[in-house]
């Protein structure tokens, strides 16, 4: 008799004002788990934005039982909605990953894979400055120096030495996850550098992968407004988790 695979994967999607994505990433995400079993839990968190994001989910998912639909009930941001998503996950690996798909849902088993040769390791994360990621498409150039100067700031700051804390594609082993995230308070795009900070200060391993990235223009970030609150918010968490 063939072995059952363990349904031991979750994927967390956060959704502010998805109602034009969210169809085509509950799509994908569902064909990935007829193609890799161990994917068993797929929640969508959806923010009010005023538009049909929370429609276009339901019909996206067409009542299949792995789709979970989350909404919370204020506009508090990305960092947010991607807390709420990871404490209620029942994973073993639990994902987060954004609504757009940049990097293409191939890359989930091989983070599993790591995961799974390596122990020791919490979380992974990718890195889209790998010497081996592949950048299909690039972001606006506006938007690649923002990202270049927010991730400098980090490291000034001494708050993580990655060089690309905002990839939107992460893995994390549920304890760790549970651990890291009970702990986070950043709502805003910030909130990555927040978790891997909190990972650095718990004394656990994140290790980085090369990825794939295949960006949309139609990004949510805007690299003036958020890029100067998210700015804001490092300074924030210079003095937030110092008791750690």
């Amino acid at each position: 008799m063939p072995e059952i695979a363990v349904r031991d994967v979750s994927i967390v999607v956060p959704a502010y004002a998805e109602e034009q994505r969210i169809g085509r990433a509950v799509a994908g995400l569902r064909r990935l788990a007829a193609g890799f079993p161990r994917l068993g839990e797929i929640l969508l968190v959806v923010e009010p934005s005023g538009d049909r994001t929370v429609e276009a989910a339901r019909e996206a998912a067409a009542g299949d039982p792995l789709v979970t639909i989350i909404e919370n009930p204020d506009h508090r941001g990305k960092g947010f909605s991607v807390r709420t998503g990871m404490r209620r996950a029942g994973g073993e690996i639990v994902f987060f990953m954004d609504a757009d798909l940049s990097v293409p849902l191939g890359h989930v088993a091989p983070f599993v894979a790591h995961l799974d040769a390596h122990p020791e390791t919490a979380a992974v994360i990718g890195n889209r400055r790998h010497p081996r990621s592949v950048i299909t498409r690039r972001q606006h150039p506006l938007r690649e120096r923002a990202g270049r100067i927010f991730n400098h700031a980090v490291r000034a700051l001494g708050l993580s030495a990655s060089k690309d804390t905002q990839c939107g594609f992460k893995a994390f082993r549920r304890e760790a996850a549970q651990r890291i995230f009970s702990r986070a308070r950043i709502d805003g795009f910030a909130f990555d550098a927040e978790i891997l900070l909190l990972a650095e200060k718990l004394g656990l391993r994140v290790d980085e992968l090369p990825v794939e990235w295949i960006n949309d223009k139609h990004t949510k970030f805007r690299p003036i407004r958020d890029g100067w609150r998210s700015v804001r918010d490092l300074w924030r968490l210079r003095g937030m988790h110092r008791r750690l």
